[in-house]
């Protein structure tokens, strides 16, 4: 045996070598812990619950905004006509349509129940339903957290951070974002059901992951990164990543290309994916490395959280450098890869995989970063906190009682921005106004806060908040449309003739865009709405004509063929006031008053059977109006069908239909 004393170098080597041991053991917590964990100490999860409905009770008092609200179901058809009568037929046309480029079936699903269950004038319950899928995403966190090895303390540090952290605001708060907590919810749900899996395999595992995986992707396209996300669990929890792995999720991969393709084409036909003129496909990449480094800064410091981050309209200098973050990211994984530090590799990995695709680099929005794209990749940065946590807070650690401080300060922090950061949402001016607060510098909270006081006859702050957002962007027909809108609603002759002149002008800009992918049917609109303006003004030839022009650029603009109906109908020409509703028909066919319309005019044009037949179509989309019962019971007399009419007739005076001609009642012996 040799007595030689071992040099430096290799006391440093075995140092080394035992740290990485340490550390590897460390890192991968063993399958008796995590059995232990997951079955006797999920009752603290319902902390984390409680207090991430603390931090949101205020969200009952929220009303919806106007942005994407109206278009996802406030006016979206397939929502706003949904009912049971119809199920299949309403539910088939949600699942094989878009809206605004975006394919969240399931979420749009969502909405058409809320609006059967709750109606669209109690927007309270459609935000209570919002947090309550929000609390089930907690604590399955909070379950998946156990199941990887954190302590009960640490598991529930991270299920309290997911839930309050300021950034999870937009996701509950804003009821369109509904897709982000109905995707996390089976997003959340599968990935429980395969961290499980690794320790207690079940037959039915994988289609039970692959139904949930399905259920995510139709509620939002972000659910894609399942399947990547899953090899980071295979990272952490096996120590190695193989081709095995990656084949037997073949079928995952499969289901993320065709959901990523489909979300793609359907924002492709939306003119959805757009890049500012002045930033060049490299420069994307610029805007995509600094939103990651501002998510890694919000996680932490969550400064000037806004619901809209424009897009500068030149490139400052730090997007540049924000680059550095790329190698400065390589470098830190390989470190904590060399060093057998598993928790790190694999937070970061869940971080990356589901915030990559959402870095704007292909340019989808109006803004280079959003809040609510944190919702899912935010649980690995969470993770790492939760497992140093552990770390520190172990009985003989120095810093224990450091870190638990530190830590409830933070918490309450966090709870109290996301109280107030919640207040926000309570209406679009609210919304609006919050975003002027950090950007005056773009047309788009202008007019969205201009069409709230607009809606709300606040037309002098309308007024001035419509010039600002022409003063910013004066090509911008949109505007010219919208302010038009307010001179309309506000009537008077004067009134119509500012009106008109700036439909002419948005029509004139429009024409003047012929790249625009939007062209034709903001066109169609335009002209429609300048038709009504001189329908108002008494040229009925001039409203014709605008009418025409518009409904040939937009054949599916029913109001077109509503308001040519009633300019055919004052001239008596009954014949094309009827086509017109029928045409209304093929893209709206659940107006009830339009099916009276329809029958009223056929009663007039002696069509007596048919015009029987529409009164009992409007009567079956809303049978509590008497007047529908009377004008059927008067056309059933009609043709001889003396006791329907009767029966009809008693029907409306059991609905307090007082408008009943005297004569008419005693010619039925009633």
């Amino acid at each position: 045996m040799s007595n030689k004393k071992p040099s430096r170098q290799e006391r440093r080597a075995a140092e080394r070598k035992l740290k990485k041991a340490a550390t590897t053991v460390s890192s991968k917590p063993s399958k008796a812990i995590k059995k232990s964990s997951s079955s006797s100490k999920w009752y603290f999860g319902l902390i984390a619950i409680l207090i991430t409905f603390i931090c949101f009770s205020n969200v009952g008092g929220l009303d919806f905004v106007n942005w994407d609200d109206d278009k996802n179901f406030s006016e979206n058809p397939a929502v706003v006509n949904f009912n049971m009568d119809d199920f299949s037929t309403l539910t088939k046309e949600i699942f094989t349509s878009h809206v605004i480029g975006n394919y969240n079936p399931l979420t749009i699903f969502s909405f058409a129940m809320d609006k059967v269950m709750f109606g669209l004038d109690n927007p309270g319950a459609w935000h209570w339903e919002n947090l309550l899928f929000h609390l089930f995403c907690v604590f399955l966190v909070y379950r998946i957290c156990l199941l990887l090895g954190l302590s009960w303390k640490g598991g529930l540090l991270v299920a309290i951070l997911f839930g309050i952290h300021p950034m999870r605001v937009e996701s509950v708060t804003w009821v369109t974002e509904r897709k982000d907590v109905l995707f996390g919810f089976f997003f959340l749900w599968a990935l429980y059901i395969y961290v499980r899996s690794k320790i207690n395999p079940k037959k039915l595992d994988v289609i039970w992951i692959t139904i949930l995986m399905i259920l995510s992707c139709l509620s939002k396209i972000q659910a894609v990164a399942l399947p990547l996300t899953m090899l980071a669990v295979d990272y952490y929890m096996d120590k190695e990543l193989s081709f095995k792995n990656i084949f037997t999720k073949a079928h995952y991969f499969a289901l993320s290309l065709a959901t990523g393709l489909i979300g793609i084409h359907f924002l492709g036909l939306q003119g959805s994916i757009d890049s500012p003129d002045t930033y060049s496909g490299i420069q994307r990449l610029f805007v995509g490395s600094y939103s990651y480094v501002i998510y890694l800064v919000k996680l932490i410091v969550p400064y000037k959280l806004s619901p809209l981050y424009p897009y500068p309209s030149t490139m400052p200098w730090y997007f540049y450098a924000s680059m550095l973050i790329l190698p400065i990211t390589v470098w830190g994984l390989w470190k904590a890869h060399s060093t057998g530090k598993k928790h790190l590799i694999f937070g970061f990995a869940v971080f990356i995989f589901n915030i990559v695709f959402l870095l704007q680099i292909l340019g989808a929005g109006q803004g280079f970063l959003a809040d609510r794209f944190s919702y899912i990749p935010y649980l690995g940065l969470f993770f790492i906190l939760g497992y140093y946590f552990d770390q520190y807070t172990k009985e003989d650690h120095k810093m224990k009682s450091t870190v638990l401080g530190l830590s409830g300060i933070f918490i309450l922090a966090m709870g109290f921005m996301t109280f107030n950061q919640n207040k926000i949402w309570k209406d679009s001016g609210t919304m609006w106004s919050h975003v002027l607060k950090y950007d005056t510098d773009t047309d788009l909270p202008y007019g969205n806060r201009a069409n709230f006081y607009r809606d709300n006859q606040q037309y002098d702050l309308a007024l001035s908040d419509y010039d600002n957002a022409i003063r910013l962007k004066p090509n911008n027909p949109k505007a010219l449309n919208s302010r038009a809108k307010l001179y309309f609603n506000r009537g008077g002759a004067e009134n119509l003739k500012l009106s008109a002149r700036d439909y002419v002008s948005a029509i004139d800009k429009m024409i003047a865009s012929p790249q625009d992918p939007e062209r034709d049917e903001s066109l169609g609109e335009y002209y429609i709405n300048l038709g009504a303006v001189y329908a108002m003004q008494g040229n009925r030839k001039g409203a014709i004509d605008q009418f025409n022009k518009g409904l040939e650029l937009k054949p599916n603009h029913e109001t077109g063929y509503l308001n040519r109906s009633v300019i055919y109908n004052q001239l008596g020409d009954f014949p094309n006031a009827l086509k017109d509703i029928e045409s209304y028909f093929k893209y709206n066919p659940y107006n009830a008053d339009l099916w009276y319309e329809a029958a009223r005019l056929k009663r007039a044009m002696n069509r007596l059977p048919e015009a029987v037949q529409d009164y009992s179509e409007a009567i079956r989309l809303n049978g509590s109006k008497g007047l529908y019962y009377y004008e059927r019971s008067r056309t059933r007399s009609q043709i001889n069908q003396l006791d329907a009419a009767k029966q009809d007739l008693r029907k409306a005076l059991e609905l307090g239909y007082d408008k009943i001609d005297p004569e008419y009642r005693a010619q039925l012996g009633m």
